[in-house]
């Protein structure tokens, strides 16, 4: 919690207020409870509904896929007319997406598809949300505070997905669709605090037209496609990896030892309480330190690499958990080191765009874990050593491409970071 203060007391006036940075962390635990609190209820909504294994999986993908696709345009609107008149209206969206979901599932298994809507709906609002808040945070806190501010807004994330299957398994026990009418409880009191209490930079009274965006954007990839692409690259593996392990963990403790409701919520908690906390220390850790953020970034592919490894030849239980622990922390030393370096990186005329589609790819993870671990549950070399395999070869592209940051200025006169073998001075 001291972190916490320290980053709210950096960049002085109302934005300083610890208020303002638990509005903003609010916005990405929030939007991850999307996905996180049905993974513990998969199966009942699978029996429920009389469905197979890859029609409940839908209701994650369907969820992900649209947001992935849509957040490149939340971008460009953020970059345009501001964060907060994007972040808000997609709050009240994703409340909206929840509640026809809900309806739908009361309506029983015939309503499938309706109820597909309502994620798709829910996913085009998570488009908006915490992508843009990443963004936002940018825009308020500088050099230092930046990386602190980015670890706890991904600790948030990270908390989001160690409450949710707990939170999921409580409600379930009330009924497994009221699930779906929680996330408006939740949405509508958030969307109303960011707008009210939350100030961001003024942004320009006449916004560039798109051919100029074009250009910024084109340059910035050119300069740094490179180890941009490979951070990307990582951003999606580490998380598809992550939500397909927790699908397997789901139905792996009720298949073998018929572990279900809350007791399944806090052992599927337990990898993610680890991805949380090692975020929230790396992100204080790290500062503005390329250096460490990038052994960080290494070091937790070769983390995940390892553990993925590993997988197919346990077969004690406390093992398997030992590993996937393993696994959460990996994942939680790359993901605040990836939102540092890429948010740091670019102009803010830039910032909302480039964000949004380091976020797409992440929501494409998270998307294609579930279904494609369903797929190739029944050959586990393939899928795990394959991964491995994946983990490693990107694990060793970050090490040859994230190079030393160094700071240029934009013809707006702005100053941003850029990797590269050589120290450019500021004009």
């Amino acid at each position: 919690m001291r972190e916490v203060f320290d980053v709210a007391r950096a960049s002085g006036g109302n934005q300083n207020s610890v208020w303002v940075l638990s509005i903003l962390s609010a916005v990405p635990l929030i939007m991850v409870l999307g996905n996180s609190m049905l993974i513990p209820v998969l199966p009942t909504i699978e029996s429920e509904l009389k469905i197979s294994s890859l029609q409940v999986s839908l209701l994650i993908t369907l969820f992900s896929v649209p947001a992935g696709i849509i957040i490149p345009l939340a971008g460009i609107l953020s970059d345009r007319f501001g964060r907060k008149p994007v972040i808000a209206p997609a709050l009240l969206l994703y409340g909206a997406g929840g509640l026809i979901t809900g309806f739908a599932a009361i309506w029983g298994g015939g309503a499938y598809w309706l109820m597909l809507t309502g994620r798709i709906i829910q996913g085009v609002g998570a488009a908006g949300t915490a992508p843009i808040a990443m963004a936002l945070v940018s825009d308020l806190y500088k050099k230092g505070e930046r990386s602190n501010a980015l670890g706890i807004i991904e600790a948030a994330n990270g908390l989001g997905k160690v409450v949710s299957p707990i939170l999921g398994s409580l409600i379930a026990l009330i009924s497994w669709y009221a699930l779906f009418f929680t996330f408006p409880v939740l949405t509508v009191p958030v969307a109303l605090a960011l707008w009210f209490f939350v100030s961001e930079p003024a942004k320009r009274k006449d916004p560039p037209p798109l051919s100029r965006y074009k250009e910024n954007l084109v340059k910035t990839w050119k300069r740094q496609g490179k180890w941009l692409l490979v951070a990307f690259l990582a951003g999606a593996l580490t998380l598809f990896i992550l939500f397909g392990v927790l699908f397997f963990l789901s139905d792996f403790l009720e298949k073998r030892y018929g572990i279900d409701g809350i007791l399944k919520g806090l052992i599927l908690a337990i990898p993610l309480l680890a991805m949380s906390s090692t975020s929230f220390w790396a992100g204080h850790h790290v500062k503005q330190k390329t250096r460490i953020m990038k052994r960080f970034i290494v070091i937790g592919l070769f983390m995940l690499a390892a553990g993925m490894a590993i997988v197919p030849f346990v077969t004690n239980t406390y093992i398997l958990m030992a590993d996937l622990v393993a696994i959460g922390i990996g994942s939680g030393l790359i993901l605040p080191c990836l939102n540092t370096l890429i948010t740091s990186a670019v102009g803010s005329e830039e910032r909302g765009i480039v964000t949004s589609l380091y976020n797409s790819v992440r929501f494409l993870g998270v998307a294609l874990g579930p279904p494609v671990f369903e797929a190739l549950a029944d050959a586990k070399y393939l899928l795990y050593l394959g991964n491995a395999s994946l983990a490693t070869i990107t694990g060793l592209l970050a090490l040859w491409t994230i190079k030393k940051p160094e700071r240029i200025r934009n013809p707006h006169g702005r100053t941003r970071l850029i990797m590269g073998k050589k120290r450019l001075r500021t004009t």
